[in-house]
């Protein structure tokens, strides 16, 4: 679909010199409002048209030894031009779009550091707590016993683990400002008092 760009600079056969660089500069010049108004059209967008025409004279003017003065410039800037515009095209066509980063906001990773804050805070808030309370907690939550194994355990009834275990969490919810005591779980607590053995 591409052909070289010597292949496109010379449509006759010549021993022609090249161009100078001031005369292939001028004419290069020239064309450039024909060039920015073709790539507008093939892509649509000002400033992707802007980066396609520029593409195309830097492509220009590395190659301008191969140019041969009396062919015609346009058609080989052109040709450039559109040929890039297919390099791009095929480039952007496996990627997505996403100026207003909803795509790569849905697909993102959250950073690790968070969690390891959260457990930072809920061992720091655990240690807050009175110790009846947080035995209590770490019985029924982190060794997963019931409440009558953990009364039996500490001795008192299974009311009181109950009042204990619910003191605690309403302490850690206000202390880790949670909102509601129902909304720190048994899960939180048993990773934060794991991780600090």
């Amino acid at each position: 679909m591409t052909a070289p760009l010597s292949a496109l600079a010379a449509s006759t056969e010549r021993n022609d010199p090249p161009m100078p660089d001031a005369e292939f500069k001028r004419d290069l010049m020239k064309q450039l409002p024909s060039l920015r108004a073709f790539a507008i059209s093939l892509v649509g967008k000002m400033d992707r048209a802007d980066d396609l025409v520029q593409e195309t004279v830097m492509k220009a003017w590395a190659n301008r030894t191969s140019f041969t003065a009396g062919t015609n410039i346009r058609a080989w800037l052109f040709t450039i031009l559109r040929n890039e515009f297919y390099t791009v095209f095929r480039k952007r066509r496996r990627e997505v779009e996403d100026a207003d980063g909803m795509i790569a906001a849905s697909v993102g990773v959250h950073p690790e550091q968070d969690g390891h804050m959260d457990l930072a805070d809920m061992q720091d808030a655990l240690s807050r707590l009175p110790v009846d309370q947080r035995e209590a907690l770490v019985l029924v939550t982190a060794s997963d016993m019931s409440y009558e194994e953990a009364a039996a355990v500490c001795g008192v009834a299974v009311g009181t683990i109950k009042s204990r275990v619910n003191r605690a969490r309403a302490k850690l919810s206000e202390l880790l400002k949670v909102g509601e005591a129902h909304e720190f779980g048994p899960d939180a607590a048993t990773q934060a008092i794991i991780a600090s053995r």
